[in-house]
């Protein structure tokens, strides 16, 4: 039998090269070898502010981009279609510490990021226990691996916490515990300013959409930003950055060939950001033309996924089921 993997990601912002390098195109790798499921966790999107109108239709997006970058549908669920994931949080709530949570040093960088950015003092509470519904999301699929980055490690580790704290409590090794599945994913920053990580809530100089036009693309990377005026032996960030795009992309052999003439100290910076168009291009061309294609077959794609997410959503009820029995809740028959 296969191993299984599980990763989730929330239907906010753009799916910019950012999210695709980091976690999308490996996750399309994964399917051949792994038994894989994929959540869009809709309500984790909850836990900053945002527009409860915008929400169903970025998350049927954010789908839409996913299959469109090799994401099977039938290994893709919606988080809210499939209420088990809330109702397995609470339970496991009651085997999470308060110091545990206090930890989490996520908490500490979000809470800043809604005063600075939404200008309020109101911070919801379940910014602060979202790491326990991660956990859940993981945990009622029995997940074996989860692929993640050296950022979200200690998250992943308080899933396996909780795991081993319930079988403890039961009595019973009944939750896998989870293990990270580090896979070599390049730290993608900012071409406009590469000591920041790519992301769209910078602004739309700060990330480049995976769908975007070829004319934009181009534009965005002729404008990046290469040496800051500070003299060094190593690499720039700029450069940098772009180095890692283009090997990223696939352009194994012009990265080779620019490399050697950094290192020989005749590299063109113009050169360097023309490859790195042409291979992004060349890459996201046709998942922008298969994007494409979706878009005119829309119910089909929505019917499919939520039959995908119903089938999935068997296996996350017979676990809850299990768990309440475990526990001493009463249960209601499926």
């Amino acid at each position: 039998m296969k191993k299984k993997v599980l990763s989730c990601i929330q239907p906010t912002g753009k799916l910019h090269l950012g999210r695709y390098f980091g976690a999308v195109k490996n996750w399309a790798n994964l399917q051949d070898s792994y038994e894989c499921l994929y959540g869009i966790v809709n309500y984790h999107a909850m836990t900053m502010p945002y527009d409860e109108k915008k929400l169903v239709p970025a998350t049927w997006k954010l789908t839409f981009d996913l299959i469109a970058c090799g994401i099977k549908p039938e290994c893709i669920f919606i988080q809210s279609l499939i209420p088990e994931h809330a109702e397995l949080f609470w339970i496991l709530n009651t085997m999470t510490s308060y110091g545990e949570l206090s930890r989490m040093t996520q908490f500490k960088d979000k809470s800043l990021k809604v005063q600075t950015e939404s200008k309020t003092d109101f911070i919801s509470s379940a910014l602060y226990t979202y790491p326990v519904l991660q956990a859940a999301d993981i945990l009622i699929y029995q997940a074996d691996y989860v692929p993640v980055g050296k950022d979200q490690e200690q998250h992943l580790e308080l899933s396996r916490n909780i795991a081993q704290r319930f079988n403890h409590t039961i009595g019973k090794e009944y939750f896998t515990a989870p293990e990270a599945l580090f896979t070599e994913v390049p730290k993608v920053m900012s071409t406009a300013d590469p000591s920041r990580k790519m992301s769209a809530s910078l602004g739309e100089k700060h990330h480049i959409d995976v769908f975007a036009e070829p004319n934009r693309i181009r534009k965005q990377i002729r404008a990046a930003v290469t040496d800051t005026g500070v003299s060094s032996d190593q690499m720039s960030e700029g450069v940098s950055n772009l180095f890692s795009l283009l090997k990223a992309s696939g352009g194994e052999e012009p990265y080779n060939e620019m490399m050697t003439t950094y290192q020989n100290g005749s590299l063109q910076y113009g050169k360097l950001k023309e490859l790195v168009s042409d291979a992004l291009v060349n890459m996201t061309d046709p998942l922008r033309e298969r994007r494409q294609e979706l878009e005119k077959d829309k119910k089909r794609i929505k019917a499919i996924i939520k039959e995908s997410s119903a089938t999935i959503r068997s296996k996350a009820q017979e676990t809850l089921k299990e768990v309440k029995e475990l526990v001493g809740l009463l249960n209601v028959k499926f």
